[in-house]
């Protein structure tokens, strides 16, 4: 072979080997190397969100209480490449200062997340309307589409619970899903809350084409890739929206709450928190100028007192301790003690009101005598079955666990308190392991150390009405038009009482509507069983309680109110509590009682705010003034002990509700 042609074969060679490098090259690059094809896409595509318009919400009867209604979010995209950017035609239409794009853009650049930002939230409509029209010319700017939550009703705040932007934190906690973005809307409280996955929705995308300056060039591809949003579930609760709002009406300008729960089902009919707020006021586009404002109303009206107020239950407990000394054996139905306008052991007193004498059990329900109850529960506690007074409070306390106290119930209304039924370890330290029944004696008639929470209340009497059984109060009936109620609230809980005793305090507790304490608070021809209570408040006035269910066979409906500050249960507590047993019963007839009714609806019983005590403000600027003046002179003596401790002023000393009405 010639010198010429080995030359040509081996750069033949060459080409070949260069070549195959090439294609394999290539081969990775577009085969197993799919960067340059995203930068590439990155450059020419954008993907937009869409929103789902989240799921309606219903009450019992298919009545509207939640909907939506879109606003806009303006939006930048990263990189920020405004070159040739029209800044004073864009200023104008947003009708902001130059100053302020410049803040904004700032803000943009530290909170970037997935390729864009939000640039100026709620846009109001004219100034979407007008920026519509000239998106072509800012190229780096979209509007982002989402939903808020309108209302239909001004009722039931508490419940529905309100959404928010979710924060950093839910962000970094959320599932595998990864479902959420920064900025997006998620429930925070109520049923928005507990059933968010149903009621979000599944978001869509749009898949945009954009030019070398990110100029949307319209839609990639035809729309070929575009996926369309799933709007959330339509959620059905158990709410009687009717119920509801009478309910609220009867309770403004009160303090307290109401549970009304359907018995046989565990359904929450109505759930009051007095003072509320209107829902909408928590609206995506309300909540910054409102929540401040409610969150410093000195009535609280952002405390859900039904779920998270825990008060001692009262006379009403007596109710328990009857049908607990009933299976225990140590009273029977005929029982009888004698009532001295109270009762009486050693040094202690605990004093009853005036009522018929020689009661038995239900006459003791129906006319709540003390004494009754602080002998039954002295029974219990020593009873000659147990070894010691601590062993009989056990066995006591286990009855009070089954009932659903002292324990978060599960609801779907998220924040429950889980109120206080106190252990034996508890009195070990108060008493130094010593203590017997005269140092409980307030549990008798549900004072000390018990507190209870109004859904608690409702599910105690919601028990008693189904004679010994309870289902978990919710809220959740349907979803999407098919019942879809967790497993949970299905389990039913038994007491372990005979159910005989329950029909025992059940006849007490229906005396109590026709010549017990609540006698003149009854409905013609509605079946009322109930029980009052007077909670002793060290803070003022007492608590009006009553807690009642009727029918009194095959009951429909079961109630729990609580009125702070009141009085007395039979003056505020069971008028409340029986005209919603008659709207929820008769529907929508007119009241059988509407001097009771116009006297709640009037009634203002909440905390009037002090006046200004000027001569009282002058005195203790006077005194403070005079202070400085005698330390200056103190100081003045004692400069060659700079380090010498004054004497206080103990004049000038004031006690906590002193300083809280000065502050």
């Amino acid at each position: 072979m010639s010198e010429g042609s080995s030359r040509n074969q081996s750069l033949m060679i060459a080409v070949i080997a260069i070549g195959f490098v090439f294609a394999i090259r290539l081969f990775y690059l577009q085969v197993i190397d799919t960067s340059y094809v995203d930068f590439a896409n990155a450059n020419s595509k954008k993907i937009l969100t869409i929103h789902p318009n989240r799921g309606l919400v219903y009450d019992r009867n298919n009545k509207l209480i939640a909907f939506n209604d879109n606003f806009y979010d303006l939006m930048i995209s990263y990189p920020f490449n405004l070159k040739n950017f029209d800044t004073s035609g864009f200023c104008e239409i947003l009708g902001i200062p130059k100053t302020d794009f410049i803040k904004r853009l700032k803000k943009a650049d530290k909170t970037v997340y997935r390729g864009s930002a939000v640039f100026y939230k709620n846009l109001e409509q004219n100034k979407y309307a007008a920026l519509q029209e000239r998106m072509y010319d800012y190229e780096r700017f979209y509007i982002d589409v989402k939903t808020d939550r309108k209302y239909k009703t001004t009722a039931g705040a508490h419940v529905l619970g309100y959404i928010g932007e979710i924060s950093k934190k839910q962000l970094e906690a959320q599932d595998e899903e990864n479902y959420y973005s920064k900025g997006d809307f998620v429930g925070l409280t109520g049923i928005e809350k507990y059933y968010e996955k149903e009621l979000r929705g599944k978001k869509g995308e749009e898949v945009i084409l954009v030019d070398s300056r990110g100029r949307q060039q319209g839609n990639y591809s035809k729309g070929k890739y575009d996926k369309q949003p799933i709007a959330g579930q339509k959620v059905s609760t158990t709410l009687d929206l009717t119920l509801q709002e009478y309910a609220e009406k009867l309770m403004q300008n009160k303090m307290g709450s109401v549970v009304a729960i359907e018995p046989s089902t565990g359904e929450i009919l109505a759930l009051i928190s007095s003072p509320s707020y209107n829902p909408d006021d928590l609206s995506i586009r309300n909540k910054r100028k409102n929540y401040g404002r409610l969150l410093t109303d000195p009535t609280k009206p952002l405390f859900n007192r039904a779920v998270t107020a825990a008060y001692p239950p009262g006379s009403v407990f007596k109710l328990l301790n009857g049908l607990i000394g009933l299976e225990e054996g140590v009273i029977y139905p005929e029982t009888t003690y004698p009532c001295y306008r109270g009762f009486n052991i050693g040094h202690l007193h605990v004093a009853c009101h005036p009522h018929p004498q020689n009661l038995d059990l239900r006459g003791a329900v129906a006319n709540s005598c003390n004494a009754y109850f602080c002998n039954t529960f002295r029974e219990i506690l020593e009873n000659p079955k147990y070894k010691s007074t601590r062993e009989a409070y056990t066995h006591w306390k286990d009855f009070m666990l089954q009932f659903g106290l002292a324990s978060k119930l599960g609801s779907d209304i998220n924040f429950e308190s889980k109120g206080n039924i106190p252990s034996p370890e508890f009195y070990d330290k108060m008493h130094n392991g010593k203590w017997g029944f005269s140092r409980l004696i307030s549990l008798s008639i549900g004072q000390g150390e018990i507190l209870i929470t109004p859904l608690q209340m409702a599910n105690v009497i919601s028990t008693i009405a189904n004679r010994g059984y309870y289902y978990t109060p919710h809220c959740i009936r349907m979803v999407d038009d098919r019942p879809a109620i967790p497993k949970k609230f299905k389990e039913k809980h038994k007491i372990k009482i005979q159910r005989q005793h329950f029909e025992t305090v059940v006849e007490g507790m229906a005396m109590t509507l026709i010549n017990g304490t609540a006698a003149r608070t009854g409905i013609d021809g509605i079946e009322i069983c109930g029980k009052t209570g007077t909670v002793q408040n060290p803070h003022g006035k007492n608590h009006s309680v009553f807690m009642c269910f009727a029918p009194k066979d095959n009951p429909k409906i079961a109630i729990a109110c609580i009125v702070e500050n009141a009085g007395y249960g039979a003056t505020w507590a069971a008028p409340v509590a029986n005209l919603m047993i008659e709207k929820y019963i008769r529907r929508d007839t007119i009241s059988s009682k509407p001097e009771m009714e116009k006297r709640l609806f009037e009634a203002y019983i909440l905390p009037k705010p002090k006046p200004i005590d000027t001569i009282r403000i002058k005195y203790i600027k006077d005194s403070t003034r005079k202070v400085k003046n005698d330390s200056a002179e103190r100081n003045r003596k004692n400069k060659n002990n700079p380090t010498g401790n004054l004497p206080l002023n103990r004049d000038l000393v004031l006690n906590k509700d002193e300083r809280e009405e000065n502050n």
